[in-house]
């Protein structure tokens, strides 16, 4: 039992001191702090006739909602811009063409006056009609031009009244825009169609949808959805990759967004220096309905077209987003470019998708790719027997402990089998 304990005090030290290691100074991360770009979030809420509805915990979802900004404005971090949009809030009428032009800003996106904007949030009165598509569009150019995290939060308690413009072909065009822009939905008791809608609107940009019961459930997710903008756990970078190698797009370790055609491949350039390992994955979601079997191939070629290493997945059926990587250890030696210094890599991201006649093929579908260069493993030391690299001496150590233990285990039996003999 001591030697458990003792064990176990050592590795804790040990842990201890390698997390210790590896944090950096509080200095440096404050600084990190100070230089990130400020996020921009922008809250676009429904007003229309269906919002007098009361059917959360016995009030209004008008009420419902303006409890919740309320109580989320006075949390907001002082580094976050926000923004208020709304839909539906001004015309009452029957005449559909004005009602689907029914969207404004209410507070713009920028530092937060908050009493200003419970102000305005105050004045609002469930009115008209359900312009979603249209209150997006104008949502997506009410950010800056920043290069911090940007980020819509919808809140609506029914499906868009303004077709045949599309919602969620909307947030597809605002994805492919590239600019950073992720929607997350909220439904307040909402039906089937508006969860189908809303939750395609968030798929297609990355976002997430929530489906709202509860006045505190609402203040609760608006709030977690504001704070996620501004402490981000990676913002991705939009790029665009090309037909061939040659005019690919030179990229770093990092995390990347993008949009491939259906049966399109697309190229993208990476240097990889002597005794780095170039890991890459990629993932394309399914933000339409798509045919049945399809694939996804991540591939590392030279500059000359020949093929390194791959990584392959196929599906059939229903998937929202099908995923493989690769491994590329070292730069090849047999290359003469490689052998000089600095090797370019080339990634091919390819997929096998197709869509039903009557689904939308454009803008492509959804790609997200992850790159990152490592110290490679040293073949004189880190690479050795069995593939196992630094875990050999662990083998090793098991092997000696078990054989002693054996050996222990066999005179203990004897000498027990003796003394019975004795007796």
């Amino acid at each position: 039992m001591i030697t458990r304990q003792r064990l176990a005090a050592g590795l804790c030290a040990l842990l201890a001191a390698l997390a210790v290691g590896g944090l950096p100074p509080t200095q440096a991360s404050a600084d990190e702090t100070d230089q990130k770009p400020a996020p921009q979030v922008e809250l676009v809420l429904d007003v229309s006739g269906s919002m007098r509805a009361r059917d959360m915990d016995g009030g209004s979802r008008m009420a419902a909602a303006k409890q919740a900004f309320n109580e989320v404005l006075d949390a907001t971090p002082e580094e976050v811009r926000l923004g208020i949009r709304t839909l539906g809030a001004n015309y009452p009428g029957d005449d559909r063409k004005t009602g689907c032009k029914d969207t404004e800003q209410l507070y713009p996106v920028g530092p937060l006056d908050r009493t200003e904007a419970k102000t305005a949030v105050a004045t609002l009165q469930p009115t008209g009609w359900t312009p979603i598509g249209p209150a997006l569009l104008k949502a997506a150019g009410d950010f800056g031009s920043g290069e911090g995290s940007k980020r819509i939060v919808l809140i609506s308690d029914g499906e868009d009244t303004c077709q045949p413009l599309d919602p969620c072909e909307v947030a597809r065009e605002i994805s492919a825009k590239g600019i950073g822009l992720t929607i997350d939905t909220l439904g307040l008791v909402a039906d089937a169609k508006t969860r189908e809608q809303l939750s395609c609107i968030a798929d297609a940009t990355g976002g997430t949808y929530t489906a709202v019961h509860h006045k505190d459930q609402l203040t609760d997710k608006v709030g977690q959805l504001v704070d996620r903008a501004a402490d981000p756990v990676v913002t991705p970078v939009a790029v665009e990759g090309a037909a061939q190698c040659a005019s690919a797009p030179q990229i770093k370790s990092g995390l990347y967004t993008d949009r491939e055609k259906f049966g399109e491949h697309r190229f993208y350039r990476v240097d990889v220096e002597p005794g780095q390992e170039l890991r890459a994955s990629v993932s394309v979601a399914a933000d339409r309905a798509v045919n049945q079997d399809y694939g996804v191939l991540l591939r590392a070629v030279t500059t000359h077209g020949r093929e390194i290493v791959r990584g392959q997945e196929s599906g059939d059926g229903r998937t929202d987003a099908i995923s493989t990587g690769l491994r590329y250890p070292k730069p090849d030696q047999d290359d003469d470019d490689a052998a000089a210094g600095t090797e370019t890599v080339c990634l091919q991201v390819s997929n096998s998708f197709s869509a039903p006649a009557s689904v939308k093929t454009t803008p492509g579908l959804p790609v997200e790719l992850t790159v990152d260069l490592v110290d490679g493993p040293d073949q004189a030391s880190d690479v050795a027997a069995f593939g196992l690299g630094n875990g050999w001496w662990l083998l090793a150590a098991l092997v000696v402990v078990g054989f002693l233990a054996g050996v222990v285990w066999g005179w203990i039996s004897r000498w027990r089998v003796a003394v019975w003999r004795t007796n």
